[in-house]
This record gives C-alpha cells, structure tokens and sequence, in this order.
C-alpha cells in the first residue's frame, strides 16, 4: 500500500474534461494521464462548429497531434514542461470485468470505463483515477471499485463563501454618515483598521440613518455612491444602485453581477449600456446557446436566424422594456430601433463573436453561468482597448450538464477577480420583477 502511495497515480481523462478544457494534460503535476481511443473518436464529432465544445475539441486534437511527431500514441510519452509526468492513449481492449457486459450496452462510457479497468490490471502497484465532469459515470465507475473524481481545476471551494459585492454595517457614527452627505467621502481609516476590497460597496447605517458608498481604489477614499436613473431606468433597491454605479464606472473594465431571476441584471446592464453609447463604437449582447434537451440547434425548423430567435429573445424583450418607458414619440425610444438597425447594437449568439475585433465595445454577455472558466478567460483575454465588459448571470440556475455552481466561469471569476481594481461586482438579491416571482424563487 505505501508503495502505492508513493508512485505517480494514472488519470484517465473522459471527453467532458477536454471539452472543459483543452489544456487538461497539464494539470496533473507528476502524475500520468491516459486518454482512451473512444475519446479520441467522440472529440472527431466535436470538431466541427463554433460552439466552444468545438473550438475545446479542435484545440486538444492539435495538442495530441504535436506530441505525435515521430512518436506512437500507444508509448508513454513525456508531457511538456517542469514536474511532468506522462501520457498515452488507451487502445480499447477485453477486460475484466467488462463494463459493456456488466451494464447491457456497448455505449462509449462504457468503453472508458474499461480502459480505467485496463490500467488497474496492468499497473497494478499505482492508482487509477478516472476524472470525467458527467456524475453518472462517476457513479458508475465506482460501482465497479474505479476511482473516480470531477475535474477540479477551475472549481471554487464553497459557492457559500463566494464574493457578494456588498456589506452592509449598523453602528456607524452619526456625524461620520453626515460627513460622507456633505463631502461625498470619508478617509479609509475613519472606518476600517486595513484597506477594503477595491471598489466593495456599503450600506453605512445608524439606526434609519444610512448613506450608500463604496471604496476608491483610485482616490483611496470611501466615496458615496448616489442614485441615479440610466437611460429611464431607476434602481429600485440599494444592490441595483450599486450595480449601476459599477457598470457606469470609468475606471471599472470589468463588471460581474450575480442573482436570480426578475432581480434585474441584464436590464441594469443594457441600460447602462445605452446610457454611455457615446463612448463605445458598438454595444455587443451576447449570450451562449445551450440546446433545449442537450439537442443541438440543428434540431430546430428554419434557416438559421430562425434557429437563433428563440435563445436571443430575452435580451430583445429587456430592450423593448427600457423602449416602452419612453413616450412614443421620444427621440430616446427611437434611437434604440434605429441602433439595432445600424449595427450600434449587435443582440447575437456568444459564439458568433468569435474574431470579431473587440476594441472601443460594451460587451454584455448574458446567462455566464453556462460558460466554462476557459470560455470566460478567452473572452476576456481578446478585449481591446476601451472595451468594457459584463458578466450577467445565476449561479444557481445552470442549463449544461457538466457545470455546477461550484465550477462555472461566472463563479470562478468572480473568485479570482474580485481584488483586482479593474473589476466591481454586486450580487443582487431582491427580485423586482413581480410579487409573484418573488414568492416562486422563495418556495419553489
């Protein structure tokens, strides 16, 4: 058992963690990884298309074909870079016992199962762990004693510890709160012994004494934060003050906001959005696609604009809402038509935004809880310059299978980015949609 211990333990990786996640070969230290030929065969159905399981699936195709120059995929080969360790492809071969035989069906998971079974047979003083993000596989591999773990790269630790944005503090001095109406900030170190996150809102509060405000990373002072209407739209609630304020910030290039339904995110955004038009060349929504019952698009009748149409409807139905504020005869309610017809305002799947330029744009990407932390960073990672970009979402309301609340992008950057000064977030906890709303994301 000790010798065990000590030897580089084998991960077996199935075709949900590639498409995670391209870049998985890397993130096992010492050990080796092994990748069964059914995956090899289920990512050649990947390759195609623009969703970001095709471009994970390209990606890692030419990853492996780097490794095969001059070399068999059958032989361990060593993996690039420091602390390595190795990997292989596992030809799919009887075993015993045989996955396909034990559950009645000669699927593909089946046949990964197997080649974990083959690596136990054949190592037998090292540890075989099978890493795959479908929890019934899980299941099923240690029903037959198959180690079996998800991948934890990119996975929180506690979704209930995660960044909320806001605190509010009950106690606070009286003439301090006055101060901060009067001046419009206070010192760091009238309130707080050590530096505040960058750009972390407050409700300052003394009995029904309160002022809102938030740290000034650039100006080093608590500042109060002022409510302010944008482009007809008022907040309603103290969060939805904050989160426009974050959006509208000049010196914040990166906004996340986090909350239920019917608590107003993407509609904060858009408006925001609207209201600062001037100063980016195009407003971009975006939002990924997720096919209903996992089918793909291709499923759905007519060309495809008409495919589309359904997955882009809610962000149609927030600007039709901040439209309908307006009287109909308003130059402000037209200018939202006449934008959408010039290509000011761009309402498109996330996908289709790959290779566009994305400097000078306002970039609002709609339901990033479906995306993966790889998809977050990629998109991020393309901004140009004066490129403000938005991160809309419920952590809790995820529509793909292989994500959680614990590993989808918007949770991750949220946990890595909310120290750095470039970046706000506000969750949002209220709902203003309805009453009725409201009382469904209580009790239902």
């Amino acid at each position: 058992m000790a010798q065990k211990k000590n030897l580089p333990k084998i991960f077996v990786l199935d075709t949900s963690v590639i498409i995670f996640n391209h870049n998985a070969l890397e993130s096992f230290e010492e050990n080796d990884v092994a990748i069964p030929i059914t995956v090899l065969e289920e990512l050649d159905n990947f390759k195609k298309g623009n969703d970001i399981n095709n471009f994970e699936a390209r990606e890692f195709i030419r990853i492996i074909d780097g490794y095969s120059q001059g070399r068999a995929l059958t032989d361990w080969i060593p993996l690039e870079g420091k602390s390595k360790g190795k990997f292989k492809v596992v030809m799919e071969e009887n075993t015993s016992p045989d996955a396909t035989k034990i559950f009645g069906d000669n699927k593909n998971d089946h046949k990964i199962l197997n080649a974990a079974i083959k690596l136990r047979t054949d190592f037998p003083d090292r540890k075989v762990v099978l890493v795959t993000k479908d929890v019934n596989l899980r299941i099923k591999a240690k029903s037959l004693d198959i180690h079996a773990e998800d991948y934890e790269t990119g996975k929180i630790k506690n979704v209930d510890d995660l960044y909320k944005g806001n605190t509010q503090i009950e106690g606070i001095d009286s003439g301090l709160i006055d101060n901060i109406y009067q001046t419009g900030f206070c010192d760091v170190k009238d309130l707080f012994d050590k530096d505040p996150i960058p750009n972390h809102y407050f409700i300052l509060k003394n009995g029904r004494t309160s002022v809102l405000a938030f740290f000034n990373p650039v100006t080093y002072k608590i500042e109060r934060v002022e409510k302010r209407t944008c482009y007809n739209i008022k907040p309603r609630n103290a969060e939805q003050v904050f989160a426009f304020h974050a959006v509208m910030n000049p010196e914040v290039r990166l906004v996340t906001v986090q909350g239920v339904a019917g608590t107003g995110k993407t509609l904060i955004a858009l408006a925001s959005a609207l209201e600062q038009r001037s100063d980016f060349r195009q407003i971009y929504l975006a939002r990924p696609i997720v096919p209903l019952s996992n089918k793909d698009i291709g499923f759905l009748p007519g060309d495809i604009k008409s495919k589309l149409n359904p997955y882009m409807e809610p962000l149609y139905d927030n600007l039709k809402y901040i439209q309908n504020t307006f009287e109909e005869r308003d130059k402000d309610g037209k200018k939202i038509t006449e934008m959408l017809e010039n290509e000011k305002i761009v309402i498109t799947p996330l996908a289709y935004i790959r290779g566009r330029s994305l400097s000078h744009i306002f970039f609002i990407i709609d339901e990033a809880q479906n995306l993966t932390p790889h998809e977050i960073k990629t998109i991020i990672t393309r901004a140009g310059e004066k490129t403000k970009i938005i991160f809309t979402g419920d952590i809790y309301q995820i529509d793909t299978p292989y994500l959680d609340t614990q590993s989808n992008g918007l949770s991750y950057l949220i946990d890595r980015m909310h120290t750095h000064p470039i970046h706000a977030h506000i969750t949002l906890e209220k709902g203003e949609r309805s009453e009725l709303a409201n009382v469904a994301n209580e009790l239902l």
